[in-house]
């Protein structure tokens, strides 16, 4: 068997000078779109991994999904009615995982710029520890969301939040007590009772069975 290279007589294509074990390589260059679409890829990838993993909230698909997860479950309020901010009820729905993500969404969505993503608190104080400036009581939460406090400080959601929305979210913040991250900011105000406990219904233990 003859080691001398064949000549190319379907191209004008000229051999390189590399050889290994006496196999030669044709200097075929790659075709011009395909090196643009290389480059254009690589001059996208910075963009889009600032976009959607440089930390900023709500970008992530998980957070993406969970979005639309919570609103569609808004969608549900109707069979839940119009909650009202008492004892009961907060306490009830601290205990209802699916709703209790609805008041995360909510709370990631308006409130961590303030209060941290995790509730460690930045602005505003760090809802999990076991002081509180303006709550005595649980359903204090949900009056603090309403109407504000700290004369403006912590602005008024009653008017940019649907009722369910300020119930949900004031559950959630209440099942943030006792994680006791840390902060900038040290405990501030008062510690306060514990939330009551939750009172089992009916149709709560039905469904548990």
């Amino acid at each position: 068997m003859s080691s001398t290279p064949t000549e190319n007589t379907a191209n004008d294509s000229v051999l390189t000078e590399h050889a290994y074990d006496g196999i030669e390589e044709f200097d075929n260059p790659l075709p011009g779109w395909w090196k643009w679409l290389f480059i254009a890829c690589i001059a996208f990838c910075p963009p889009y991994f600032l976009y959607y993993h440089g930390g900023t909230p709500g970008r992530s698909i998980e957070e993406t999904y969970s979005q639309a997860l919570a609103a569609n479950t808004r969608l549900q309020f109707a069979e839940i009615g119009e909650l009202q901010p008492d004892e009961a009820t907060l306490v009830s729905f601290m205990e209802k995982d699916n709703w209790l993500r609805v008041g995360k969404i909510v709370f990631q969505t308006h409130c961590v710029s303030c209060h941290g993503r995790e509730g460690e608190g930045k602005v505003g104080p760090n809802l999990t520890d076991e002081s509180y400036k303006n709550v005595k009581k649980i359903e204090d939460i949900a009056s603090v969301i309403n109407n504000g406090a700290a004369a403006g400080a912590m602005p008024q959601w009653s008017n940019r939040l649907h009722p369910n929305e300020v119930v949900l979210v004031a559950a959630y913040v209440a099942s943030m007590r006792g994680e006791m991250l840390e902060g900038p900011r040290g405990a501030e105000g008062k510690e306060i009772p514990p939330w009551p406990e939750a009172v089992a219904t009916p149709e709560s233990d039905s469904a548990s069975e």
